[in-house]
């Protein structure tokens, strides 16, 4: 387990002053200037040298990504932050904005020192109101500091930060929508290459980074790439913060040490299942888009990007849906089939056909009425989907269906054979 001085997020609950004071009295903006003045060059060393994977999902390396920024462009450059977080499960990003503000603000400033950037755009939520309203507060006070804008910190360097609400879409989650969205336009994801780093906002070199990949920076550097590379297993290193919902006794958020034991994160912090470990039917361990696994999986499994890919999971945005064995897992996986089908922008044929029908089956999946052969159709579509998309949102779609059929095939079986034997008692 995480020991307590080595969590970054230390108002993650919201028990202290969340204004520039208080922040600062927990140690934020300190020594702000003499890591901006270490230049460009230390700055993306540091992070790379951390390990640090991106927190949004996909698990890039950050310091990797920032290194694709050109050193010498004839057009401006941007960083821009996604807190798009619509990601049904996850609620991490939403509690940095409302307690931790200038973590993430203080984050963005020296994220783009480190590639050069003098416009920053935070993209957040449309639905999260009370946390815009927040973060343009934070935003506000840093500005009236001297923290932010010209000469920010008195380190000569130039950063404007403006905060862009979006309009409750969650397609614009995905960074090249999200860059429509910023411009005006239909959030719809581009066709990939030209990837961001060359042409991203208004065609200009652009990074896509999410919240919580931004706030740790600051406490990195201040404390060292070999202080966050310490903690969890290689590759899979530092510190996460955990979405713990469903049928546990505690539902939270916890930042905790990448790579803990999946049973160790619920039991600990969680209160463990309703009902006792032995109630446990299955977990998302990744947020809605990564498949299911079963309890003899979560038994054993670690909570990091390789160990949950290893088992055909993912750690995703490390939102933990536990269901116990009271759950219609069947139902489950039919609702968010529903979810993605209505989310879908309808701009690639196998998502905008594909999801819509993948839910229709799986609604009659949950009442049994198909066939066993439909189940395999079910498994062939989810593949035909996945990977032929220009944007995730497909295999979002897909991986959630495969990860049913994968462990529960047989209740599928069940479901189906019971149907047909009452239809054939009625039609007796």
């Amino acid at each position: 387990m995480l020991a307590d001085k080595d969590r970054i997020f230390t108002n993650l609950y919201g028990l202290h002053d969340w204004h520039l004071p208080g922040a600062r009295a927990r140690g934020d903006w300190d020594g702000t200037k003499e890591l901006i003045l270490k230049g460009r060059d230390w700055i993306v060393n540091e992070v790379k040298n951390s390990g640090l994977r991106g927190r949004g999902g996909a698990g890039f390396p950050t310091g990797v990504k920032w290194s694709f920024m050109p050193k010498q462009s004839d057009r401006p450059t941007y960083l821009v932050v996604n807190a798009d977080e619509s990601e049904p499960g996850t609620c991490k990003d939403r509690d940095i904005i409302r307690h931790d503000p200038q973590k993430l603000i203080e984050g963005c400033l020296l994220a783009s020192a480190g590639m050069g950037v003098h416009a920053c755009y935070i993209y957040i939520r449309g639905e999260f109101v009370n946390e815009a309203k927040r973060l343009q507060t934070a935003i506000d006070e840093a500005y009236e500091a001297g923290l932010v804008g010209k000469n920010a910190c008195g380190s000569g360097y130039d950063l404007e930060l403006y905060l862009h609400r979006g309009a409750g879409a969650y397609i614009c989650g995905e960074e090249t929508a999200l860059l429509e969205s910023l411009e005006g336009k239909k959030g719809q994801p581009r066709l990939k290459p030209p990837f961001p780093a060359a042409v991203g906002l208004y065609g200009c070199p652009t990074t896509v980074n999410n919240v919580e990949s931004i706030a740790v920076v600051p406490t990195i550097l201040r404390r060292g790439a070999s202080w966050f590379a310490g903690i969890g297993r290689p590759k899979n290193e530092g510190t996460k913060i955990f979405c713990i919902s469903g049928h546990v006794e505690k539902p939270c958020n916890v930042e905790e040490a990448m790579s803990i034991p999946l049973r160790e994160l619920i039991d600990a912090h969680a209160g463990g299942v309703r009902g006792g470990w032995d109630n446990l039917l299955g977990v998302i361990p990744g947020g809605s888009s990564v498949p299911v696994i079963p309890k003899s999986v979560c038994d054993s499994v670690l909570m990091d990007f390789d160990a949950l890919r290893d088992v055909k999971s993912g750690l995703g945005t490390a939102a933990v849906i536990v269901m116990d064995k009271s759950t219609d897992i069947v139902k489950a996986i039919a609702r968010l089939s529903k979810f993605y089908k209505h989310e879908s922008c309808g701009q690639c044929t196998p998502c905008r056909e594909g999801t819509g029908w993948m839910w229709r089956v799986m609604e009659r999946m949950v009442k049994g009425d198909a066939s066993v052969a439909e189940i395999d159709l079910l498994l062939d579509v989810s593949y035909e989907i996945e990977g032929h998309t220009i944007c995730a949102l497909g295999d979002a779609a897909a991986w959630p269906v495969q990860g049913l059929i994968r462990h529960f095939r047989p209740e599928l079986e069940r479901r189906i054979k019971e149907y047909r034997e009452a239809a054939s008692r009625r039609a007796a």
